[in-house]
């Protein structure tokens, strides 16, 4: 169907020009169902993909044996249904954003029964590829740039199955190169899961040396000594954000940093995203935030600019004389799962009383700072970690924008 030039990045041995092939000339269209979260579960005969998961929780690459993949409940299965095999694709045709279109290959079916799920378009090759080819040919920006003028929607895009057939496949002329392109990005794509896996278990160990250190069955001192009984409101100031008008800050870099909410927070750094010059409600350095509204309520972070305004959805808590500010940064992070079981909801959120009448127990100030070390070179670790993987997936990304075309 025609020939195009070569990618900026080609291995050895390899430089045929690509094949341009129409969509239509490559996949045939297979059945979807319609089935709700409601109707998966954990466990039953067939599986099922929906769309959610292809466009944020499975990569270009789905093996089958992935255990996190959801069951159809008993009864709810499709009829006459033909069930997906190796190197079929499975397109996300709806989603909030530009994501539209996000696509995985499935691999290592090995007789598994799998349905492709609500807003999804399963494509079938019509002639071989290498085995994951299409999943990352099809993720890549110059695939994905075809399916944005040809989204439809404004609150919600979608795609539809017409649209999807006016785009291109692009391709080596051999099997060879398709598979030397696919086997390598495989591999990069398995050290980026790796790497995800160490950061997990690290997050995980975290969490229980939080709970061993402030429920006390673990001690920091050679000779243990009795930790004190409080509430929280004897060994904190506790300020409540405001909101701003939007005529009162700018996006100039002029007055105070605005911290507009929980989408502010990166990795555990805060992130301004307005400036004002109206005062009303500081935060300062080593001050812990507590975001208390929305979908992130519960989340700590600790302030590392030297002022800034606060929005409704924070909280800043400021340790006393009893207290240090690193401590105290850990201390919450420790109470936010029982802070947000005692909250009223995603919308009301997490109110002053509710921090502030939280029973606690402190250290000795000697106590406190060993404690805080501790846990800050923990969070060094895992922010070394994080950053390994940030430029892996960058790496992964700029290769391919360079093997492809």
């Amino acid at each position: 169907n025609g020939l195009e030039k070569r990618p900026k990045l080609r291995f050895p041995g390899f430089d045929e020009p690509w094949c341009s092939h129409k969509f239509s000339s490559v996949f045939s269209f297979l059945q979807n169902n319609t089935l709700s979260r409601a109707e998966l579960d954990a466990t039953g005969d067939v599986l099922d993909i929906h769309y959610g998961d292809v466009l944020i929780k499975y990569g270009s690459i789905l093996d089958a044996t992935d255990n996190t993949i959801p069951h159809i409940i008993p009864g709810h299965e499709s009829t006459n249904y033909d069930y997906l095999q190796d190197g079929d694709i499975i397109v996300a045709d709806t989603a909030e954003d530009e994501t539209v279109g996000k696509t995985i290959e499935l691999l290592n079916i090995s007789g598994r029964k799998i349905e492709a799920g609500l807003h999804t378009v399963p494509c079938r090759p019509l002639f071989p590829f290498a085995s994951m080819y299409l999943g990352y040919y099809m993720n890549t920006s110059h695939y994905h740039k075809q399916l944005i003028p040809l989204m439809q929607g404004i609150k919600v895009l979608s795609i539809s199955k017409g649209n999807i057939s006016k785009t291109k496949i692009s391709s080596p002329q051999t099997i060879a190169e398709q598979e030397k392109i696919s086997r390598f990005l495989y591999l990069l794509d398995q050290r980026a899961t790796a790497q995800s896996k160490i950061i997990d278990a690290l997050k995980k160990y975290k969490r229980g040396a939080l709970k061993a250190v402030f429920t006390q069955q673990v001690s920091f001192s050679a000779k243990p000594q009795k930790w004190d009984k409080y509430k929280m409101g004897d060994l904190i100031s506790l300020q409540s954000g405001q909101d701003f008008a939007p005529a009162e800050y700018n996006d100039q870099e002029i007055g105070v940093p605005y911290m507009t909410g929980a989408s502010c927070i990166v990795k555990g750094e805060t992130v301004v995203s307005r400036w004002t010059q109206t005062p009303r409600c500081y935060a300062y350095k080593g001050d812990t935030l507590l975001v208390c509204k929305g979908s992130g309520s519960g989340a700590v972070v600790r302030l590392t600019q030297e002022k800034v305004h606060i929005a409704r959805q924070f909280m800043s808590l400021r340790a006393n004389e009893k207290m240090t500010s690193d401590f105290c940064y850990y201390l919450t992070g420790f109470l936010s799962d029982r802070i947000k079981r005692n909250a009223t909801g995603l919308i009301e959120g997490i109110d002053r009383g509710t921090v502030l009448n939280q029973t606690v127990f402190l250290p000795p100030l000697h106590e406190q700072k060993k404690i805080a070390r501790f846990f800050s070179k923990l969070d060094f670790t895992i922010t070394a970690h994080e950053n390994m993987l940030d430029t892996l997936i960058n790496e992964i990304t700029g290769l391919m924008q360079r093997l492809f075309i």
